[in-house]
């Protein structure tokens, strides 16, 4: 199996070797990244190789994602955006900038 990680934007990956990323046991961690910070390009590699069920999966149980990808996720896997945890729990402290 080819590694993917390389051929996603050097940005995902800043605070880490990228090197010692595993594709298959750190499929949370690159998936969370490629949704909050990812280009498309960073998308499309992401889709191909996890596939819709297994990002929406992961994604209903991240906390932090922004409005925009709940509405997007929800509507392309057609799960209801209350499915999502960041969707229905409010974060105490809300961030400063709101966009």
């Amino acid at each position: 199996m080819q590694n993917l990680i390389p051929n996603f934007s050097k940005h995902l990956f800043w605070d880490v070797d990228s090197t010692h990323i595993n594709q298959d046991k750190n499929d949370k961690y690159i998936i969370k990244k490629v949704l909050q910070y990812g280009l498309f390009k960073d998308w499309q590699l992401l889709q191909t190789f996890y596939g819709i069920d297994k990002i929406t999966e992961i994604a209903v149980k991240i906390r932090d994602l922004d409005k925009k990808t709940i509405a997007f996720l929800s509507l392309i896997s057609n799960t209801p955006k209350h499915k999502f945890v960041c969707y229905t729990t409010k974060q105490s402290t809300p961030k400063h900038w709101n966009f």
